[in-house]
């Protein structure tokens, strides 16, 4: 599995200081587990922090972001640290497993999953453990859309399984699509299997037709 769709510089900047939203690092810390060139961008963000701390050092740095980069350099490295999160893809494959950064929040296999029917062919599962942005897995069978949105904050989603298309590309298993509120698409499942993401958001997506519009209340969305 080798991404073509990788992380922007300043969501791995926000993560290496230890500033991005809890949903928005988990699904990071997924995507680090597959992909050696973002955590290759990763170390360098690392350096670029430990510099701007040691050229800070005696200063009051804005919002706690000394403590915030401290806390990332100093965590536990089981659960940030590049080179370990590259040694759990050195382990067994087990298909049925859900990438490590991901369990906590979901469960350890994609079999054991309680999906809730959210529309024809379209599955959720949110997760209930952060509360300061929306973590979800979803599910839509091969062949089918999302309907047209675009998004009132910030969304990133990592595909685990199967595949999509919309006007930005072809995403695979590993890539991830790090978007923002100048996003509008219309993701369409490749055919053959469904397609399985997790994605996390910072506020509601707003979509174009009124039928979305009128259910999106039901479901969180």
């Amino acid at each position: 599995m080798k991404p073509h769709h990788h992380l922007d510089t300043a969501t791995l900047l926000g993560y290496s200081a230890g500033a991005l939203p809890a949903a928005f690092s988990v699904v990071v810390a997924a995507h680090l587990e597959i992909c050696a060139h973002c955590r290759a961008r990763l170390r360098d963000a690392d350096r670029i922090g430990g510099r701007l701390l040691g050229q800070q050092e005696g200063a009051s740095l804005h919002a706690g972001s000394r403590d915030a980069l401290m806390s990332r350099i100093e965590a536990d490295p089981g659960q940030l640290d590049p080179a370990s999160i590259a040694g759990r893809c050195e382990a067994p494959r087990d298909d049925d497993l859900l990438p490590a950064a991901l369990r906590p929040y979901f469960g350890d296999r994609y079999s054991s999953l309680r999906w809730r029917m959210i529309g024809p062919g379209v599955h959720h599962l949110r997760s209930r453990k952060v509360d300061d942005s929306h973590l979800m897995l979803l599910r839509t069978s091969a062949g089918r859309s999302i309907p047209m949105h675009t998004h009132a904050g910030n969304e990133l989603t990592m595909i685990l399984r199967g595949a999509y298309d919309d006007r930005l590309g072809h995403f695979a298993p590993g890539d991830v699509a790090d978007l923002d509120c100048d996003v509008e698409h219309q993701p369409v499942t490749a055919p053959g299997v469904p397609c399985i993401c997790v994605a996390a958001t910072d506020a509601p997506l707003r979509f174009r037709g009124w039928v979305a519009r009128a259910l999106q209340p039901l479901f969180g969305l």
